[in-house]
């Protein structure tokens, strides 16, 4: 039987011993044909009208027919298709149909007071996508290698890495995530994207312009790789509804993320996500004023999730490491033309100079908002990541120790990235012994990327926010997605147990 309607109040059961009732609006929205996703771990009810789901289903069946004959296609054929799709970006007359679509994506997104740090399609973008795909091409194919033998009289047993299958993406508007994302295709598999509403124009001409005709030329199945064309977050959730995906990846925002998550898990379907960022620093008792100042204007060059979001500095140095923190924040700040925005445990204020309490000209993604310049938050707030435009904004904690910093982190942080700045040789082995964390360094922390730390094309970042990763680490690279099969050979077919 198939639902067809909703009623006003409706009870539905989650979760084993709770109830979600449905409102009005939902049962007004709701129609034959659409779908109903109850989200076991919180009773959120997600409506997929038809119009969404059908788009993304298209898509994945595309992504899965195209798997059932990746088998016959050659490493070759594959690099073929990633050199095919660097050069059409590289080439100006076909990338301008791709520029002057993210131009209009941009505009749109200025006219609703969308952020739009990550969705400008810049020269610098551009260049890393091309040399991004190059290096695919160049990247040793992993599939069919055999790993490990287990050699025994008369046969052996050989481990044998193999394609996953269609490895499903849901990503906020930042193209060259989208280029990116075809790393999967180097180890055999398939992909399928659906991309945020601000930045779908572009890539629907990334796909007509690029991606497909270089799919077409290398001789790839079609639906290698496949969009799906709705602007509907719905269709994200039909999408990581189907169980035909191997891998489901989400980026963006922490809720929405976590949310994806939850209902791609509900079908089976194993995740990697890539949700809320911000990375901590802390400062040891014997860091210096000038490596603070270093690192922290290294980490808040631009916004994105290893840019620094909270900073600690212990009590017993806060008389001469928070003015030089302050100073490298008004440095960050002006990097950009802008103001920096503070914020700070209330019961902690006092370790700010007043001067800073006052309003100011506060870059936004809607404008310039005239704002105080610090604001007090709670502790349960250390972890809150802040998005900015121009304006650094960070949060400020005085802490007893190291150990206290770590606590702090590991109570309150999405458990992404840490820094201990100072300290001795077994300060920092304490510290990377008890932080919870992929990604721990000494400096600065915008070295938390895979192409930037390990010359490798990175497709996501997973904090530990939803527990430590299986099998693998906090960078998810094309060359990370595989299955490994197990091959016997008999030299002597007279073999029995």
């Amino acid at each position: 039987m198939e639902l067809n309607s909703l009623q006003p109040g409706m009870a539905i059961p989650y979760g084993g011993n709770r109830v979600a009732h449905v409102p009005e609006s939902l049962a007004q929205a709701f129609s034959a044909g659409d779908r109903l996703v109850v989200v076991q771990d919180t009773g959120d009810l997600l409506h997929i009208r038809r119009s969404d789901w059908e788009p993304a289903q298209r898509a994945v069946t595309r992504a899965h027919e195209a798997f059932q004959r990746m088998g016959s296609v050659t490493d070759a054929q594959i690099t073929n298709f990633y050199l095919a799709f660097a050069d059409r970006l590289a080439d100006d007359k076909t990338f301008k149909s791709i520029a002057d679509a993210n131009e209009s994506d941009v505009r749109r997104a200025k006219g609703r007071g969308r952020s739009t740090t990550r969705l400008v399609l810049s020269p610098t973008m551009r260049t890393d996508m091309i040399t991004g795909l190059r290096g695919w091409a160049e990247a040793e194919a992993g599939r069919g290698s055999v790993v490990d033998t287990v050699t025994h009289t008369g046969w052996r047993v050989e481990l044998v890495k193999s394609g996953l299958g269609v490895v499903g993406f849901v990503f906020e508007g930042r193209p060259n995530v989208f280029a990116d994302a075809t790393g999967v295709i180097r180890s055999g598999n398939t992909v399928v994207f659906r991309i945020g509403s601000d930045a779908l124009e572009t890539a629907q001409a990334i796909v007509a312009a690029a991606l497909d005709p270089a799919l077409e030329s290398a001789g790839l199945p079609p639906g290698t790789a496949a969009l799906v064309d709705s602007p509907e977050r719905a269709a994200g959730w039909a999408m990581f509804s189907d169980p035909r995906l191997a891998l489901a990846v989400a980026r963006g925002s922490g809720p929405a993320v976590a949310q994806l998550g939850a209902v791609a898990r509900q079908a089976g379907i194993p995740v990697s996500l890539h949700g809320t960022g911000g990375a901590w620093i802390i400062a040891a008792p014997d860091a210096t004023p000038d490596d603070v100042q270093k690192v922290v204007v290294r980490s808040l060059d631009r916004k994105v999730c290893n840019t620094l979001n909270t900073m600690c500095i212990p009590a017993s140095r806060a008389d001469d490491l928070i003015p030089s923190f302050l100073s490298a924040l008004d440095a960050a700040g002006r990097q950009r033309s802008a103001v920096s925005k503070l914020h700070v445990v209330a019961e902690q204020r006092d370790h700010i100079p007043a001067s800073w309490f006052e309003p100011s000209a506060i870059s936004r993604a809607e404008g310039i908002v005239i704002e105080p310049r610090t604001e007090e938050i709670g502790w349960d707030e250390l972890g809150r990541e802040w998005e900015w435009e121009d304006s650094p904004e960070v949060t400020l904690v005085v802490v007893d120790s190291i150990d206290h910093a770590v606590t702090l982190f590991n109570e309150h942080s999405p458990r992404f990235a840490a820094s201990l700045v100072g300290g001795s040789a077994g300060d920092h082995t304490h510290f990377f012994d008890t932080i919870d964390a992929p990604f721990v360094g000494n400096g600065f922390t915008r070295w938390v990327d895979g192409q930037y730390a390990l010359n490798t094309p990175e497709l996501g970042l997973s904090n530990w926010q939803f527990g430590r990763l299986f099998g693998r680490g906090g960078v998810l690279s094309g060359d990370s997605v595989f299955t490994i099969r197990t091959r016997a050979v008999q030299d002597v077919l007279d073999i029995g147990r």
